[in-house]
């Protein structure tokens, strides 16, 4: 029987025309020629996403919220369809502007020993821990002290097993929840909590380096297996996040 591995996946408002490109690169090389059974997950409100009618495809209606909260609530987001989530195998996140590049195969795969996995944030390459930039406030559960942290990871990729990313999902989204009621809000949002429970469960992550997570243009010593897309190049933070609205740029990048 094939191993079920879910893609969560949301793109709300214009951040939509990422998703086209991002299901083909998957479906030609995540997990590709194994005995794994692929199910996208998309959270949005485009009336319409590129290949709806897949049977791997599940279209989830989600509200544009406003920033920072369509990356803060994500694990919220993600714990509305825990019950669908509890028949899978795998369950991975991926931002909405990541593409595949080339192959990815069972390294990416989370084990019993490890059985969560994340990637090393691009940013902090070679970089020591002085320069990492977890959550200083402690009043935030995503606190980080001086003396604790050996790596920092990216928010926009990251997974495990089902039982262990649900857990995961559960803790973040109460954490959260509890910043929210005091009033805080973590500098780098859910990233900064990722990086708190990474540190809390190091000895269960599996650690992929940054070719996982490589930002588009930039120049590391090593070959991009997934890209994180410029967001520039498709109207910028504030255009996709619904601050602005350029309707003749829109039909320049993407064809419904």
């Amino acid at each position: 029987m094939k191993k079920k591995v879910s893609i969560l996946y949301i793109c709300t408002g214009h951040y939509k025309i990422f998703w086209k490109k991002f299901y083909k690169s998957a479906e030609s090389y995540f997990l590709e020629n194994l005995d794994y059974e692929k199910h996208y997950f998309v959270f949005t409100d485009a009336d319409h996403i590129f290949g709806e009618q897949s049977k791997n495809i599940r279209k989830i209606y989600q509200k544009p919220l406003a920033w920072p909260y369509p990356t803060l609530d994500r694990f919220r987001i993600f714990k509305t369809i825990r019950d669908q989530l509890k028949g899978m195998d795998y369950i991975y996140h991926f931002n909405a502007n990541m593409l595949f590049l080339e192959a990815v195969d069972e390294e990416i795969l989370p084990t019993v020993e490890k059985p969560l996995l994340m990637v090393q944030h691009p940013g902090f390459y070679q970089k020591s821990r002085k320069d990492f930039t977890y959550e200083e406030n402690d009043k935030s559960l995503a606190y980080i002290p001086a003396d604790e942290g050996s790596v920092y990871v990216m928010g926009g990729l990251n997974g495990g097993l089902a039982k262990n990313y649900l857990e995961l999902i559960y803790e973040l989204d109460r954490r959260i929840e509890i910043d929210k009621t005091n009033n805080v809000i973590a500098r780098w949002h859910d990233e900064s909590h990722l990086n708190r429970y990474a540190t809390n469960f190091e000895s269960s992550v599996k650690l992929l380096d940054s070719s996982y997570g490589y930002p588009e243009g930039w120049n590391l010593p090593f070959s991009p297996k997934i890209i994180i897309r410029d967001k520039d190049n498709y109207g910028g933070h504030d255009f996709l996040r619904n601050k602005k609205c350029f309707r003749e740029f829109i039909k320049k990048v993407y064809k419904w």
